[in-house]
């Protein structure tokens, strides 16, 4: 029985090393740039790195990317041109693009469809709300002080969640966390925790913590009553972090899915005469897939259309 017990552990040993070295070679590995609060206190990336982003059990994605000098993920770096038209895209994980290889931007998408005539600077990270995003532009001031246009993405129910900012340390010291650390030495676990393999007892863990407080689980049903609550706040939040960061309607517009975005909130920035860009309706025209078929982010037709998009907005309110 004792050598029966030892062969098994033996040949358990033996199969994880092949599997780890099939990983490795393969790259099947989730691989995501160090994320840092800087100088500024922005939170973004360590800048100069390269890499490439894995998802999916056969590899699906398997993009790289190239994180410059400022810390976001860019095929350039902040280099102005006084004879082009020089625009801001500032997002979350969307806009970020680490599904896509970095030189397939949606940024450089709009500087082709634009036949080179602007420059297109990408300021994406995940997580970004617009506290976030509204902190950024006031801390990079002097950069965005020679911008033309700011474009903002824009998703009402995740990004108006607060009304002041505040940089997310949890998310940096997660990086340090022992199981993170594991993760980044050994692929294979990062591999099975890519394809969901962890997720069972990600869900244990949730199921015990329900049995001890059930209060902190809460209900994913809402009422008519909460979702008007929710988004006179969501608002009321807005109009805090405009006045806080003292925004610039005239150079600044909103990129948003209408679809998804609260009435009271559109008819609050037309009544103020913000600007947005929508590109639900382009969207919904498409026949076909707009988004990745295991994930939510957008593919490279998405994000065609996605620029397709902003250069006719950038077109028809062009000098």
């Amino acid at each position: 029985m004792k050598s029966l017990i030892l062969k098994f552990i033996l040949y358990a040993v033996l199969i994880g090393i092949c599997l780890e070295i099939i990983v490795r070679v393969f790259h099947l590995h989730q691989e995501y740039p160090q994320f840092i609060i800087n100088d500024l206190n922005v939170k973004t990336y360590a800048p100069n790195q390269n890499g490439y982003y894995t998802i999916g059990n056969r590899r699906m994605n398997f993009a790289e990317f190239q994180i410059n000098k400022s810390g976001f993920n860019s095929y350039r770096e902040f280099t102005p041109s006084e004879n082009k038209t020089n625009i801001a895209l500032i997002g979350d994980s969307f806009i970020e693009g680490l599904h896509q290889n970095y030189y397939r931007s949606i940024g450089k998408k709009i500087e082709r469809k634009l036949n080179d005539s602007v420059n297109v600077f990408e300021y994406g990270h995940s997580g970004y709300d617009l506290a976030d995003q509204l902190h950024l532009i006031k801390a990079y001031k002097d950069k965005f002080d020679e911008i033309d246009k700011i474009i903002i993405y824009l998703k009402f129910e995740n990004d108006l969640q607060r009304d002041f900012y505040e940089p997310d340390q949890y998310w940096i010291d997660s990086q340090y966390f022992m199981f993170s650390k594991i993760k980044k030495n050994v692929k294979l676990l990062s591999y099975m925790d890519g394809i969901g393999a962890l997720e069972p007892l990600r869900e244990l863990k949730t199921r015990l913590i329900f049995i001890k407080n059930p209060k902190q689980v809460s209900s994913k049903k809402e009422n008519e009553d909460i979702i008007i609550e929710r988004n006179e706040r969501y608002l009321n939040n807005f109009k805090t972090l405009i006045d806080l960061y003292d925004f610039d309607k005239t150079k600044t517009s909103f990129l948003l899915d209408v679809r998804t975005t609260s009435e009271q909130f559109l008819k609050y920035c037309d009544s103020l005469n913000y600007n947005y860009i929508d590109f639900g309706k382009a969207f919904e025209k498409s026949k076909t897939p707009t988004t990745l078929i295991y994930d939510m982010h957008w593919n490279n037709h998405g994000r065609d259309i996605m620029a397709s998009v902003i250069a006719d907005y950038i077109r028809k309110n062009s000098p």
